[in-house]
């Protein structure tokens, strides 16, 4: 049990995101809100900035150095996300999504990540 602790921590921000991915995407078609001449913008800025977050926690979950793993973590809940979304009534399932707003939120967030942190494979976060 007392190995299992420190842990915890690490995968609060990866779940809570995976949690609110999988509400938002739970929401019947019918039910989502129209943002009019902005509407595809904001929600695929949406995805992005979704996905730039849990491409994140993922990495922080894994120590921070992870950067191929939380990436590809990353884009296997996405493709389950969009799985999930062709059950929901009014929504569909998009690969597009997966593989470009997804995918680019996610590789975006975690190149800036690893451009101002400069961390090295040897690098250890616990200091």
């Amino acid at each position: 049990m007392k190995k299992i602790l420190p842990i915890v921590p690490r995968w609060l921000p990866a779940l809570l995101l995976m949690l609110i991915i999988f509400f938002l995407s739970a929401q019947p078609g019918s039910d989502l809100p129209n943002f009019f001449d902005w509407d595809y913008v904001i929600k695929k800025g949406a995805h992005m900035v979704g996905y730039a977050l849990l491409g994140l926690s993922y990495l922080h979950l894994l120590g921070g150095r992870s950067y191929v793993p939380a990436w590809v973590m990353a884009l296997c809940y996405a493709a389950a996300d969009e799985f999930h979304q062709s059950f929901v009534p009014g929504r569909s399932a998009s690969l597009f999504d997966v593989l470009v707003f997804d995918n680019l939120g996610a590789v975006l967030a975690l190149l800036l990540h690893f451009h101002f942190t400069k961390v090295t494979p040897g690098d250890s976060l616990e200091k």
